[in-house]
């Protein structure tokens, strides 16, 4: 590429005035060369003219050629004689700003596309016969700098269109940033774009950015939300809470009254779960799932169902049933399990997508909370049930099927046998655990299960939901307490108290490290102790 460099007079002072087609790479180098500028009234750049000048210039543009110009007449034009020649530019650009867009609309020419191009993100709508380049920061003034008196109007839309072209669509000003918690326990930012909000959405983990909506997620946490509330604060953005409707129930499951001869799982499907050894729990979740799928084709035989028939079901789920992902995942399991396993090596591959699991994080109590529900509970069986599944960490099955032979008090440990995965694994035992646990074993004495219910059977899982639930509401705990959510607390109170994640995960059953790894985003715990690297500067 020639690059023409002219000798001229600008503000009195000589300049070399440099002459190309728009190419924004060749402007960041122009901008190493000391005394660089810009005339907006000759829409050049300009140079210094020195000898430095054109040493850097040859030294930075290697490939391109140089054509040097001087003046004729000695007496250069000033800026104001400049002003005088150079005729007004016809204005020929419509610029529109909408909905987190700058819409252009300009006649073709290749100096205008190749600097539009230089934006990112900048694409050309054909069926508008227009540009549109993301409102990003600083993308307006690019626009006016470059196109100054071409630029016919600017239209500013303040409101910006949530779903456009939806007639029920709602809408939010420009310096509104709207945020939704989501009944997936996620939290929806929907604003226009601006930098420093966007660099803290980054920084917390799970982040994700839907494009398709144009918002951003993350996890639901009070710290999160705070750290995103307060960069708005800072930018002068009103911040908008809300929280998602709990929205209408799903269509009820088909039960054996609302068809004829409703069918059972056949016996080798169950036969070939119990031959890959799998646990009781998968067994009912496997049988339930597919009893449902092959009751919904209750016309059909089970070996002649298709594939766009899985696919139509798969789909009911979603938008009649409105099932949970997790629910969705088994049901495709189940559904696979039976062609792929029991029909013997008639394994078919199924043009199913998984769907995407929302990063969610749990919720956890804090030490108060916790102390309260162990001090409120009166019945000793319902104290020890509570203490086992915090100090311990236990899942609720595991509290249930834990037995008298599982407490080992020389090592002070609890043994956890064929947990989640058919895996054996060690965890804490307490000591605060053990005079309580002596005084019920000599009041209850059972034999083998520590936790008996009716007729020596195992303790109901059931049971043990409605316990924590309720001793949780009786100690004046607002949020909804689950022994899931004892679990999870055992988790981050022990990573606050310093216990490596590599125990963590051990004591948890985690298969994946990248499991435990959650507690560490709910935890603030030290971060007071943690000094920024400027700190221990000397300025």
């Amino acid at each position: 590429m020639t690059i023409k460099v002219i000798k001229v007079i600008h503000r009195d002072e000589p300049k070399l005035k440099l002459e190309f087609a728009f190419d924004q790479a060749k402007i960041n180098l122009i901008k190493q060369i000391s005394g660089y500028s810009w005339s907006k009234t000759l829409k050049a750049w300009l140079l210094p003219d020195s000898l430095e000048s054109i040493r850097r210039l040859k030294e930075l543009f290697q490939d391109d050629d140089f054509q040097f110009e001087e003046v004729v007449e000695v007496k250069v034009l000033s800026e104001s004689a400049v002003e005088a020649i150079i005729p007004e530019p016809k204005p020929d650009v419509m610029v529109e700003v909408i909905n987190r867009k700058i819409l252009l609309k300009l006649p073709k020419n290749d100096a205008d596309t190749n600097f539009i191009r230089t934006l990112r993100y900048s694409r050309w709508q054909k069926k508008d016969y227009l540009w549109e380049v993301p409102d990003y920061p600083g993308n307006l003034d690019l626009i006016r700098d470059y196109f100054g008196k071409r630029i016919a109007g600017i239209t500013m839309h303040d409101r910006i269109e949530l779903q456009p072209g939806n007639e029920n669509a709602r809408s939010i000003q420009r310096d509104e940033v709207l945020m939704i918690k989501t009944r997936q326990g996620r939290v929806k930012i929907i604003a226009a774009f601006n930098k420093a909000m966007i660099s803290a959405i980054k920084e917390i983990p799970y982040n994700k950015w839907d494009a398709k909506n144009k918002w951003w997620t993350i996890p639901f946490s009070e710290s999160f939300v705070k750290r995103v509330t307060d960069v708005c604060e800072l930018q002068k953005l009103k911040v908008i809470s809300e929280e998602e409707p709990s929205g209408e129930a799903g269509t009820k499951r088909i039960s054996p009254l609302d068809i004829p001869n409703y069918r059972r799982a056949p016996e080798s499907y169950k036969n070939k779960h119990i031959e890959l050894r799998n646990s009781p729990n998968t067994i009912k979740n496997y049988i339930s799932a597919f009893e449902e799928f092959i009751n919904y084709f209750y016309r059909f035989d089970i070996d002649s169902i298709t594939e766009p028939q899985i696919l139509e079901f798969l789909r009911y789920l979603i938008t009649e049933r409105r099932v949970s992902i997790s629910y969705q995942n088994i049901s495709i399991n189940a559904i696979k399990f039976y062609y792929e396993k029991v029909l013997k090596g008639q394994r078919k591959f199924y043009f199913i997508d998984w769907p995407r699991k929302d990063i969610i994080l749990p919720d956890v109590l804090n030490i108060d909370e916790i102390t309260a529900m162990i001090k409120t509970a009166d019945n000793i069986k319902h104290k020890l049930i509570i203490m086992f599944a915090y100090a311990s960490g236990l899942r609720l099955g595991e509290v249930v099927r834990l037995k008298l032979t599982d407490i080992d008090r020389q090592r002070m440990q609890v043994r956890v046998e064929q947990g989640k995965g058919r895996k054996d694994r060690y965890t804490k035992l307490s000591e605060k655990i053990l005079p309580v646990l002596d005084k019920y074993l000599e009041e209850y004495k059972p034999e083998e299960l520590i936790f008996n219910g009716e007729k020596g059977k195992a303790y109901s899982e059931r049971s043990v939901q409605e316990v924590v639930k309720s001793i949780a509401i009786k100690a004046g705990i607002a949020q909804k307490v689950t022994p899931k959510t004892l679990r999870h607390t055992f988790a981050t109170h022990s990573l606050e108290n310093g216990i490596d994640l590599r125990y963590i995960q051990s004591m948890m059953g985690h298969a994946s490290s990248k499991t435990t790894e959650i507690y560490t985003h709910i935890t603030t715990k030290g971060f007071e102790n943690i000094k920024s690297p400027m700190d221990g500067l000397d300025i």
